[in-house]
């Protein structure tokens, strides 16, 4: 079974990654934020939505240094996994980048920040802040 997720629902945040701001939604009804961002609050189940920009600004709070890796990213070095816990209240799974694997511990300072991979895909992940 294929499932499509139809791209209106998501275009405001990759329009927001291709000129450098992270964005997500928050519950107009609510007031929860949510990340990644949601068409309707699995809070309440409003369908009234707004759109906002995160900061980006937050620490560890948990990770993961993957050293066997999978099948599909044997060509890569290992890489550490974090979830950051936003200062403005989600929380986000993305790779960290620029650290290194003795630095990496819980409560460190992370900035999200956007760009582009080797590959030409646009994406973010996480620096030290």
């Amino acid at each position: 079974m294929e499932f499509e997720i139809p791209m209106s629902k998501t275009k405001k945040f990759w329009d927001g990654i291709e000129i450098g701001e992270i964005r997500t939604t928050r519950c107009k009804k609510c007031g929860a934020t949510h990340f990644p961002p949601v068409a309707d609050c699995p809070d309440c189940g409003s369908s009234s939505m707004e759109w906002i920009k995160l900061s980006g600004r937050g620490e560890i709070e948990a990770f993961t240094h993957v050293i066997a890796r999978p099948t599909s990213f044997q060509n890569r070095e290992p890489y550490t996994i974090v979830i950051g816990r936003l200062v403005d209240g989600v929380k986000v799974l993305a790779w960290l980048r620029e650290a290194e694997i003795t630095d990496v511990e819980v409560g460190v300072k992370v900035k999200l920040t956007v760009g582009t991979t080797v590959e030409g895909e646009t994406t973010y992940w996480f620096v030290p802040a």
